[in-house]
Formats: C-alpha cells, sequence, structure tokens
C-alpha cells in the first residue's frame, strides 16, 4: 500500500525494465498509465 493514492506514468511498460515497474507499482497499490510503441505488449 506503499502507492495508493498515487498515480505513475510508466513508458516503455511492454517490456524489460519498464514491465518490471509497472507491475511493482501496481503491486504497492498505484493507479497507472502504461505507454509502448507496441501496443501488443501492454496489458
Amino acid at each position: 500500500m506503499l502507492l495508493k493514492g498515487k498515480c505513475a506514468l510508466i513508458t516503455g511498460a511492454g517490456q524489460g525494465i519498464g514491465k518490471a515497474c509497472a507491475e511493482l507499482f501496481a503491486e504497492k497499490g498505484a493507479q497507472l498509465i502504461l505507454i509502448d510503441k507496441n501496443k501488443k505488449t501492454v496489458k
């Protein structure tokens, strides 16, 4: 719940470090805006 009530914009969220950050931030309670140049990799 460390990031509950916070919003994070993550670029490169479909793979690699961006994906890992998105997963961690979501786990910690943040609302996410995910951006990646490949729409198929962002879920």
